[in-house]
Order: structure tokens, then C-alpha cells, then sequence
């Protein structure tokens, strides 16, 4: 697996899409534990749209060993660097039906376990007792994202679409695209593929059309140090 061409998509454009990393019976396995989890906690959110599990890794400790295969460990040590760790981990799932429309936006926050009042983080948010926070725009565009995909994704079941060369533009506002000289492209990913994006990189998704699922697991991952006041929320190494 020749990953050069990969890392340069990520720098210069903000995205990449790799085929073929987990095999099929690795996405069985990882479905199946997925399935059997206890549905009751906290950091799940459920409705007919939507089925989500924020601190996906922390919260079922069987999913790491199977999501980190040789494939993903070989793409993290090249294309991010030796010192890359988990940040923050999500299971999406929208559902056959799903309505769920995301605007164009940048990924802006990052998680960490208190409050605290320091220069350049802010403003803060609090989510199911997690807190979220703008830090400064260096940890930002150091952060690099995975999303595996349990399923086929395309422009008919909310596969994602994005603004090439947005990430390196600092923060914008999505309404201040100008369409004249941006073009959007749509992101499909296989089963068993993954897409590799910079948080800055303004994406959004449309609505599910064709009656099929779409599972994604977001694993963002960073090399900083925080200030000692705050951790991250969530790190594994």
C-alpha cells in the first residue's frame, strides 16, 4: 500500500478516500459488537434519524482491537506521524429512512474533561455532561480525521460532500462560499474503505434516498499537548 499519493490528497486538497482497508468479515465483526451493546447510556443518542455514540472507543472497549489492523496503523504512522493519538471517537448510524441533512460546516470543537478559562479556547458548549471547546487554530489544523464506513456510501445514502482546498483557509463561514470559483465533490466510499479528512475541510451531507444505511465510524486523532489545565476527553494511544 503505497501511501504517498494519499498524503498529498490530504495536504493539498483536505481529504482522501482509501479502498479496501477492512475485509469483510473485520466489518462483520466490528457490526456485530456493535449490535449488542447496552443502548441504555449516556453518550448514546437515538431517534428515527440518527443513532449515535460519542466516546465510541472509550465506551466499548472490544471495538479498538478490532478496528486498529495493520491497514490503519500502517496510514496513521505514515500519513499523520509516530506521535498521533486518539482524540475523539463517534458511531454514527442514520438509518434506512433517515431525514438527516447536514449543512456545509467546518469541525470547530474539540473534547476535553472540564471548563477552564484560558486564552484562545472558547466558546464552550456542554453535551450530555462532555465538554466541548474552540480551541486555537493551530491544535485545529493539526488534527487529522478517519472515518471508516461499515457500509456502501454514496450520493443517494448521505455520503459526504465537501469544498476541496477549504481546510487550508482558515476558519469560514459556510455561508460565505463562492460557488463561482468552488466546486463540491461528492465523497463515496466502499464498505470496508475509509475517508480521511482535516476538521477545517467544510462538509456537509444530504438526506438518505434510496432506502440504504450508512454507518461511520469518526476517529480524529492529534499529536499536541494541551495546556495543563485541560485534557483531552478522551486519548488512546
Amino acid at each position: 500500500m503505497n501511501l504517498d499519493h494519499h498524503k498529498n490528497s490530504v495536504q493539498e486538497n483536505g481529504f482522501t478516500i482509501i479502498n479496501n482497508i477492512f475485509s469483510e468479515e473485520e466489518i462483520e465483526k466490528i457490526g456485530q459488537v456493535i449490535q449488542n451493546i447496552d443502548t441504555s447510556k449516556e453518550t448514546l443518542r437515538k431517534s428515527e434519524d440518527l443513532f449515535a455514540i460519542r466516546q465510541f472507543l472509550k465506551e466499548i472497549p472490544e471495538i479498538p482491537d478490532l478496528i486498529f489492523n495493520e491497514n490503519i496503523k500502517k496510514i496513521i504512522t505514515e500519513i499523520f506521524g509516530e506521535k498521533y493519538v486518539v482524540v475523539k471517537s463517534i458511531y454514527f448510524d442514520k438509518p434506512e429512512k433517515s431525514n438527516w441533512y447536514v449543512a456545509y460546516h467546518q469541525d470547530l470543537t474539540i473534547s476535553v474533561d472540564r471548563k477552564a478559562s484560558l486564552p484562545g479556547f472558547g466558546p464552550w458548549t456542554t453535551k450530555q455532561n462532555q465538554f466541548a471547546v474552540q480551541p486555537p487554530l493551530e491544535i485545529l489544523e493539526n488534527i487529522y480525521t478517519i472515518r471508516i464506513h461499515l457500509d456502501d456510501t454514496n450520493e443517494n445514502n448521505g455520503a459526504l460532500k465537501v469544498v476541496p482546498k477549504s481546510h487550508s483557509k482558515g476558519i469560514c463561514r459556510p455561508e460565505n462560499i463562492d460557488w463561482s470559483i468552488e466546486t463540491e465533490t461528492i465523497c463515496k466510499v466502499e464498505k470496508g474503505g475509509i475517508m480521511i479528512m482535516k476538521p477545517l475541510l467544510l462538509h456537509g451531507s444530504n438526506r438518505t434516498t434510496n432506502g440504504k444505511k450508512r454507518r461511520v465510524i469518526h476517529i480524529e486523532f492529534s499529536d499536541r499537548q494541551l495546556p495543563e489545565e485541560l485534557n483531552w476527553s478522551e486519548k488512546l494511544s
